[in-house]
């Protein structure tokens, strides 16, 4: 059988080809970094912001205080709260958008709460956060680009020791779509009490950062326009195949720069760590109880069989891709956990197993058009959401109580 000739299994390639050239290449002239101080970085502030981010691996008392303040009436009303999580999946996000317009066009998709994206999710999390009348760019989005659109080979880069493709076709896509006008319509939609996550990475503490891009959007400066493309970009850029994206942060009186990745690298899809408690506040018990969570995972998360060849890359390769595989899957078994622990309606949506169209190379756009036509049937005749997970639904209970805090928290 034909492989898949993916994104994630391209790079995952030349990643082993190039090894040892990108070492030999590091001596080369890169832009000198100012990093921040470890014992200061944690009052780093992006230039111009205060409050708009937290890390994503522990609760932030000081995020949920600023989302409830500006919750509205309705929000605080005791219908149930629907919440969404997109993960990446490079060019299988046209699953997710395929899934998301079709669910819009039968009519019966509810007004997210909370949107949150990594990767090619962070891409389609703002336009979903918008509602039905931004579903067409989700459909040009992933249907109407291809590589070319996405990344050119990067030979400079290459020698230089940066990175083995740009995405500079990549930021200029972002900059088409993410103007001032779409930035008022997230501030407005925020306003209401709505939140917008995304997540990156930040390589120099290798931790999780979220970003409230509705506080981003509300600035509504030139500043505020580049910091939510800067962060759109940076989760969807693969650490390697392209250059990490440069944050300017200010701690005191000083400025340094952070170096943002793709947010995969931490979480293939999350859920905010303080939004159970954002939820607990606005409302008894049962409001928590009621809340339905959905989580689309941009992939196959069965095992896809194939004949690996016994050389050093096929099976360097090989590897990579089924580790990131099974990180997708420890991250939605631990959203699933933590989402029964708290009494919310836990559905899961993924890739079928039985599609079985193959990619050419890395964003085909034949291939993304088959799977955003597949997921927009799915969506629109009414997705089978999975419920529970294999090997948790007879001890659920007795699994997240012996779940360390820290590791509960971790996981929303």
């Amino acid at each position: 059988m034909k492989p898949a000739v993916t994104f994630r299994a391209v790079v995952s390639r030349f990643a082993v080809v190039l090894a040892a050239a990108l070492q030999l290449a590091a001596c080369a002239a890169i832009m000198p970094r100012n990093a921040p101080p470890e014992v200061a970085a944690i009052r780093a502030e992006p230039l111009g912001f205060r409050d708009v981010r937290y890390w994503g691996d522990e609760p932030s008392p000081r995020m949920a205080e600023a989302s409830m303040q500006r919750a509205s009436a309705e929000m605080a009303a005791s219908r149930p709260l629907n919440f969404l999580a997109i993960s990446g999946g490079a060019e299988n996000g046209a699953f997710g958008a395929g899934l998301l317009s079709g669910w819009g066009e039968a009519g019966n998709r509810p007004t997210f709460d909370m949107v949150t994206g990594v990767s090619s999710g962070a891409l389609m999390a703002p336009f979903v956060f918008l509602g039905r009348a931004h579903d067409e760019r989700l459909r040009e989005i992933f249907t109407a680009y291809e590589r070319k659109d996405i990344f050119t080979v990067n030979v400079p880069g290459l020698l230089q020791g940066s990175a083995l493709a740009d995405n500079t076709p990549l930021s200029r896509l972002i900059e088409k779509y993410v103007d001032r006008e779409f930035l008022r319509d997230v501030a407005s939609e925020s306003a209401k009490g709505r939140v917008l996550l995304v997540g990156t990475t930040n390589l120099d503490a290798q931790r999780p950062v979220l970003w409230d891009m509705g506080r981003i959007a509300a600035a509504d400066t030139p500043e505020a326009i580049n910091l939510f493309r800067q962060v759109l970009l940076a989760s969807a850029t693969v650490p390697g195949a392209f250059a990490p994206v440069r944050i300017k942060v200010r701690i005191g009186d000083k400025d340094y720069d952070e170096l943002h990745v793709d947010g995969g690298v931490t979480r293939q899809v999350f859920i905010g760590p303080s939004v159970l408690r954002l939820v607990s506040v606005r409302g008894p018990r049962r409001s928590v109880s009621g809340a339905h969570l959905y989580v689309i995972r941009n992939a196959r998360i069965d095992p896809e069989w194939d004949s690996v060849g016994a050389d050093v890359l096929s099976v360097t390769q090989r590897s990579l891709t089924t580790l990131i595989k099974n990180q997708g899957i420890g991250d939605i078994y631990r959203i699933y956990s933590v989402a029964k622990f708290n009494g919310i309606d836990f559905n899961l949506a993924s890739v079928p197993a039985d599609f079985k169209v193959k990619a050419d190379g890395p964003f085909d756009r034949n291939y993304m058009t088959a799977l955003f036509d597949r997921g927009y049937d799915m969506g629109r005749r009414g997705y089978p959401w999975v419920r529970s997970l294999p090997g948790l639904q007879s001890n659920e209970h007795s699994i997240t109580a012996q779940l360390p805090a820290r590791t509960m928290a971790a996981a929303r």
